[in-house]
């Protein structure tokens, strides 16, 4: 797992509002932590577009491996056992993921 990909996870079992189930999940962690240890930060992804503030929506494409447009919950940001990746799917720009963090930076500052 490297920063920026994208891949298929099983978010299984969950608490409360957590986002669950099998769905794609955006690695933001970096990848010092990716080779060493056997998490990794995630923030997964819904094809249900909602225009969250601080979420940004990525249209699908040959280089994501997204089957349908999809928003990045970046507010839902969680820690992840790698075991808990099933399939890489893909990646995400750099740009898209400079808006990302950008995007964390607004949830972490209110």
């Amino acid at each position: 797992m490297k920063q920026r990909e994208i891949w298929l996870a099983d978010l299984n079992p969950v608490k409360g509002s957590e986002q669950r189930g099998i769905r794609p999940v955006v690695v933001i962690s970096g990848n010092a932590m990716n080779s060493n240890l056997d998490v990794c930060i995630v923030c997964p992804l819904s094809s249900k577009i909602k225009n969250y503030a601080g979420c940004l929506v990525i249209k699908s494409d040959t280089v994501n491996g997204l089957e349908m447009d999809s928003e990045i919950i970046s507010f839902q940001i969680r820690t992840i056992s790698g075991q808990r990746l099933i399939r890489k799917l893909g990646e995400i720009t750099v740009k898209q993921f400079d808006t990302v963090k950008k995007g964390l930076n607004e949830i972490l500052t209110y």
